[in-house]
């Protein structure tokens, strides 16, 4: 069996989520006042890895945490509605060569799967009329259905994505040489690396340059 990874940031969807999530929350009719509690938070480690004094991973998650310690109170439905209205925003900007690169590999009877650090609720709202086999993203902890927003959560990130993907996997038997994965990140390259056919989409630098001296493709 074939696979084919695509990450979502930067690849499948052309921009960033978590830019389109704290915009939303900032400027949501019913929920901004949220948004200073989540600002507080995030901003001593954002300054700090800035600075290179805070490491990005360590922020990055901090990120996440603290946006759902602002949504504190919210049932599962109220969250899957407030993902849902993030998601309609993002449809404009889905990245349509790489749409177009899904739909080719399902054709193709592939095993196509997401695999991204977006709250999981987000990825299956915006790729609901895609024919993905296996989505893989951060997932949101409850307590008697409302957010358990104090609950530690696993961001799914770096060789974490590699973890996963093999667990979803497990039991099958993968043709990983005929195998593509779709990245935009030097940190999407532990999965770019399982496969024989790596794509670099729209490469930030660090990735750019090994895409180059490996003669990866590159949209």
């Amino acid at each position: 069996m074939r696979v084919a990874i695509f990450d979502f940031d930067g690849t499948l969807y052309s921009k960033e989520t978590f830019q389109l999530m704290m915009d939303h929350l900032k400027n949501h009719p019913e929920h901004s006042r949220r948004y200073r509690q989540f600002f507080r938070t995030i901003l001593p480690p954002y300054i700090g890895s800035k600075l290179k004094l805070y490491p990005e991973k360590k922020m990055r998650e901090r990120s996440v945490q603290a946006y759902l310690a602002a949504l504190e109170t919210f049932s599962q439905r109220d969250l899957e509605n407030f993902f849902g209205e993030i998601a309609e925003k993002m449809h404009g900007d889905m990245n349509q060569r790489v749409v177009a690169r899904l739909k080719q590999h399902v054709a193709d009877n592939d095993y196509v799967m997401l695999v991204s650090g977006a709250f999981t609720p987000l990825l299956h709202a915006v790729t609901h009329k895609m024919p993905i086999k296996t989505i893989i993203g951060t997932e949101i902890p409850y307590k008697n259905n409302i957010l358990d927003h104090k609950a530690p959560i696993s961001h799914i990130q770096g060789p974490l994505k590699t973890e996963k993907i093999k667990e979803a996997l497990k039991g099958h038997d993968i043709d990983w040489t005929n195998s593509y994965a779709y990245g935009d990140s030097h940190s999407d390259l532990p999965v770019l690396e399982m496969v024989g056919n790596p794509v670099a989409v729209q490469p930030e630098a660090r990735l750019l340059t090994i895409a180059k001296q490996r003669n990866w493709e590159i949209i």
